[in-house]
This record gives C-alpha cells, structure tokens and sequence, in this order.
C-alpha cells in the first residue's frame, strides 16, 4: 500500500467483506423491518460490527486523524455505485469513531453533520450524538469549543428537524 487512499480502500474492504460474511438473511430481514427499508443490511450482529472494527484497527494500526475520517465516511457512503448505503457499515464508521473519538476535532463537526442528516436511523443517531458528539465536544479547548458553538448554533436553526434534535440533546448533556 501506497498512500492513505489505498489504506483507507484496503480497510473499508476488509470491514465489508467481514460484515457480510458475519450476516445472516433472517438478521437482514429484521433490521430492514425495524428501519423500514431505507438502508440495506447485512444481517451481522452489533458485536460483530466491533469486533469487525476492532480487527480492523489491529490490522491497520497506522489510522491517523485524516484516515480514520476517511475510513469512517467511506463506510457511511454506498458499497457501490446504485446501490444503497448498508446499516451495518454506517454502525462500523460509528463505532470506528467511537474508538477515535480523541482524534477527532472540532472541524469534524461538518462530517459528522452530514453523518446526521443521512443516518436516517435512531439506531445510528444515538450513538452518534452520545458515543461520539458528546466526548468531542468535552474535549474541546476554549478557543475550539467557540467554534464548535458556532456550529450547534447553525444547527439549532437549520430547517432539518435531525440537526435541531441534535443540537438540542447535545445542548442537554452538555454546558456549552
């Protein structure tokens, strides 16, 4: 491997050749009954999407910021052109973070965003907002933390009622 573009392809491979190996059609069913049909699942259980990202990261221990950031967004994407995205690959970016999650900084904010307005599941958007949000905003320093409540400001006024829930429970568990 060459580059982190190649890092970042080799390990989001790995996670989804793993996830769907880990699958099972009557798990699949049920999570696309639960989340009515908007993503595609594998049908892997939640402990194998960590340990799936758990192996991954003994694999690829040299993910920095900028590669985990990567690999987190390449997993929330879709596996393939025309396809839709898959659940339990969004889990694993969730969870990948949740194991970075002091590598991560302010200006993740606008990614993470993204994450949020997509995940079109509470499943994703809790531990998002709880596992994720709510540490990296703790760890902000003074100067970061202003900008990160420039952030949370816009999104308490934008028109996407995920973002103001957002906003709002984050504004609950933390002083900001």
């Amino acid at each position: 491997m060459t580059g982190p573009a190649d890092v970042v392809s080799a390990a989001a491979e790995f996670v989804d050749r793993t996830l769907q190996n880990e699958g099972a059609w009557c798990r699949a069913d049920d999570v696309g009954n639960r989340l009515g049909w908007v993503l595609d699942s594998y049908g892997s259980s939640i402990g194998a999407v960590r340990g799936t990202v758990r192996d991954a990261l003994r694999k690829f221990k040299d993910l920095d910021h900028d590669t985990t950031v990567m690999l987190a967004s390449t997993l929330w994407g879709q596996p393939r052109p025309g396809s839709r995205p898959v659940f339990e690959r969004r889990l694993a970016a969730v969870v990948l973070l949740q194991s970075r999650v002091r590598l991560l900084r302010h200006s993740d904010l606008t990614r993470l965003e993204g994450f949020l307005r997509s995940a079109q599941a509470a499943d994703l958007i809790q531990p998002l907002l709880g596992d994720v949000l709510v540490p990296l905003l703790s760890g902000l320093g003074e100067r970061e933390r202003q900008r990160a409540n420039a952030v949370l400001a816009r999104w308490r006024d934008d028109p996407d009622p995920q973002l103001q829930a957002a906003a709002a429970a984050l504004e609950k568990d933390l002083t900001l």
